[in-house]
């Protein structure tokens, strides 16, 4: 256990979508894909690599654990540093995303913005402001 703890090095999310989801994170996000097959598609995020995983195919991964449904609401979010929230949000806008809150200033000094992708998955931008 002398490696533990480590970096997180990947993040997998579950998509019904395949399609939507790869063109909300490479058209809108401005990512480029880092590997596809059929049933998922990666993006990085610096040293992070976030796996969209087609829902059918994550039972392999999880069970006996079972997928919850996108609709039953929210199970985590995910923030990712940025140097400007509120460009960021006008860049969002500008390809049709609504922000579920923000941009906003919280009092441990962040900046902060957050909206779901398409398959429900929340994601918040985070500028330091102190």
């Amino acid at each position: 256990m002398s490696s533990w703890p480590g970096p997180i090095t990947a993040v997998t999310l579950f998509v019904e979508d395949r399609a939507a989801a790869k063109a909300f994170y490479s058209e809108v996000l401005g990512l480029p894909v880092h590997y596809e097959d059929a049933e998922s598609v990666v993006f990085a995020f610096g040293a992070t690599l976030v796996n969209l995983l087609v829902a059918t195919a994550a039972p392999e991964l999880i069970e006996p654990a079972q997928i919850a449904a996108a609709e039953t609401g929210a199970r985590s979010v995910l923030t990712v540093t940025v140097d400007d929230v509120d460009a960021v949000c006008s860049e969002l806008a500008a390809h049709g995303v609504e922000l579920l809150n923000g941009p906003v200033d919280r009092p441990w000094g962040v900046r902060t913005a957050s909206f779901r992708d398409p398959a429900g998955h929340i994601w918040e931008l985070a500028q330091s402001i102190s």
